[in-house]
């Protein structure tokens, strides 16, 4: 609403807003055509039923936020919606609307008041990262500084690789990001809507002289999931290349608790299992190919058929295992403790 709205005309809006929902528009239709908040046109029904009428609203109220105002409600923001009776943290234009209203007496629109958060305060819109409510921080943070140097010192000593391992699938079904188009033009992207899917496991290697890491992979055939075998067949091809090493995991069913993986162990000392803690992804680097491969090279792309994908996998795997630097980078991201 502008500030420089008139009486008559603010008083005009009123009556328009109450005579339009007697004669059986709808309040949020209403609120939509003059550009005020539905709320605001049930408070302005309120008074149309009470006997002093619409008269009992003030036709001057405030229509921005002071200096200080701004101030309050930042540090209002910054404790979370779930401090202001909310079921989450997150905040949404009409939540941040009923907190001006509350604590400000102001009344603005929610585009409004997304416009003022990103011109007054810097906010942005923002996709939510998830977290498991399972995750243990404590037992992560004791990992991280305790299990984890311990592990990558034993490997060290016993002149091994540290492997970081892990498995992931790839489906025609594309992984669809935001991308540019002109306002109010939807792009469409023709895929198919099918659960076909390839299976890879892959391993991030890192030599006992901590020189530049390497990348191993291996697909399956197409639809195909793994199991214990598919695992020791992959530990397998790897002992052709490292005599010895420590592989770091999650804990994953088809891992070490295996009957299959735990035999092929037993007959392979030189094979060493360690496990991440639990739900806890980002300090597995080798997430990080996954990550790079599905929700960057491939995001939006939308194979034909899994011939062509598995040659796009492929391609954008070998990618990564020549540019060792890049697999560096997923290492240092997450800030594991690696001497040397």
């Amino acid at each position: 609403m502008s500030t420089n709205v008139t009486v008559q005309e603010l008083e005009h809006r009123r009556k328009r807003a109450v005579e339009a929902v007697r004669e059986g528009q709808t309040p949020a239709t209403v609120a939509k055509v003059l550009g005020v908040h539905r709320v605001t046109v049930y408070r302005w029904l309120r008074l149309a039923r009470q006997p002093e009428g619409l008269d009992a609203l003030p036709l001057r109220r405030p229509l921005a936020l002071s200096d200080e105002q701004f101030r309050e409600l930042e540090a209002l923001l910054l404790q979370g919606a779930s401090a202001h009776g909310w079921p989450n943290d997150l905040w949404t234009a009409a939540r941040v609307q009923q907190l001006i209203l509350h604590h400000c007496a102001v009344d603005l629109h929610p585009e409004y008041v997304r416009k003022l958060l990103k011109r007054r305060l810097g906010w942005s819109s923002q996709k939510p990262q998830t977290k498991a409510k399972e995750r243990n921080e404590d037992e992560i943070r004791r990992w991280k500084e305790e299990e984890f140097p311990r592990l990558a010192g034993a490997a060290q000593e016993r002149d091994a690789y540290l492997v970081f391992l892990d498995e992931s699938c790839f489906q025609l079904t594309p992984t669809v990001r935001r991308t540019l188009a002109p306002r109010g033009q939807t792009p469409l992207l023709k895929c198919w809507d099918k659960r076909d899917k390839i299976s890879a496991i892959s391993a991030i290697t890192l030599s006992p002289q901590r020189h530049l890491p390497g990348l191993m992979f291996q697909l399956l055939p197409d639809k195909q999931n793994f199991h214990g075998e598919e695992v020791v067949a992959f530990l397998t091809s790897m002992r052709r290349s490292l005599p010895r090493f420590t592989v770091v995991w999650d804990r994953n069913q088809i891992h070490s608790r295996s009957k299959v993986v735990r035999a092929y162990l037993a007959r392979h000392p030189e094979i060493v299992v360690e496990d991440f803690p639990g739900y806890a992804p980002e300090l597995n680097p080798d997430e990080m190919v996954w990550g790079w491969t599905k929700y960057g090279r491939l995001s939006n792309y939308a194979a034909p058929h899994l011939r062509e994908l598995r040659e796009r996998v492929e391609t954008e795997l070998e990618y990564l295992r020549d540019h060792p630097y890049a697999l560096l980078d997923f290492i240092d991201h997450t800030e594991l403790p690696l001497a040397g």
